[in-house]
């Protein structure tokens, strides 16, 4: 009876302890287990390669974060989170956290809470090596331009720089690229560090032109409510900035493109 009674209270603290508690990220931490979205097609950010392994600086933020979380690598299930369904799969519960490029903005944190920002860019436009015709935002009136579905890239483009651009939207980057590369648009936009990695995997197909022409904030997707993980992952992106990891990740993963590698971000989005 002594041996069954001590056994329930073991339990009991155990469970006092957090580790049944399921409605936070932390929580479900403590379980050793997170589905993080990431995205699969971002050649030096986020990128799901043939044998099945994904890399990218995303992709290595997601680690970092969660290992401080308490999750060790093989904890982690990586899911694909496409631009327009980054915050349903936090709404959803389909992700405990959301690393994908995800640019911070006053519409998305009406549904979602942001850590962060872990990295500041601008955006730009690629265009084939070719192209002399297209040289920034300015100059896409009666031309095609892509982006992906979700983004508010090309809608930017169009209400503050060329109203008489026709926008082509797919479902990835990758897919841009492609059609830009088979002369179906002429150019595409998003972030220039996103940008940077295509130009790089095709340097004499494709080419970055003009200066970027906004700022664009990327941020820490967590469920909007949860400012307890929220503060969590705060903590663990300020380790990795400060341990000089985020640096090297960065030359890893974005350098050999030859994009500079910038300054590290002040954390902004707080409880």
């Amino acid at each position: 009876m002594r041996r069954a009674a001590l056994l329930t209270a073991v339990a009991v603290f155990a469970t006092a302890c957090g580790s049944g508690d399921t409605t936070t990220v932390i929580g479900r931490a403590d379980s050793g287990k997170l589905t993080i979205g990431i995205r699969y097609d971002q050649p030096g950010m986020s990128q799901r390669r043939l044998d099945g392994r994904y890399v990218g600086f995303d992709v290595d933020v997601a680690k970092y974060v969660a290992n401080e979380l308490g999750v060790k690598e093989g904890g982690i299930t990586f899911k694909e989170a496409r631009g327009a369904a980054r915050e349903s799969m936090l709404e959803n519960g389909e992700a405990d956290l959301i690393i994908a490029s995800y640019s911070i903005t006053d519409a998305r944190k009406e549904k979602v809470a942001f850590a962060g920002p872990y990295f500041e860019t601008g955006q730009g436009m690629l265009v084939r090596y070719t192209e002399e015709a297209v040289q920034g935002p300015e100059t896409l009136n009666g031309r095609k331009l892509c982006s992906v579905k979700g983004s508010t890239s090309a809608q930017k483009v169009k209400s503050d720089y060329s109203k008489n651009v026709q926008l082509v939207e797919y479902g990835q980057y990758s897919d841009c690229v492609i059609a830009l590369m088979a002369g179906n648009v002429d150019a595409v936009s998003t972030d220039e560090v996103i940008l940077a990695g295509f130009a790089a995997e095709n340097p004499e197909l494709l080419k970055l032109v003009g200066k970027t022409f906004s700022k664009e904030r990327y941020g820490i997707g967590v469920p909007k409510g949860d400012a307890e993980s929220r503060d969590a992952v705060n903590e663990a992106i300020e380790k990795m900035i400060s341990s000089g990891e985020w640096k090297r990740a960065l030359e890893r993963n974005v350098g050999p493109s030859g994009y500079e590698i910038p300054q590290p971000p002040q954390i902004t989005e707080k409880s």
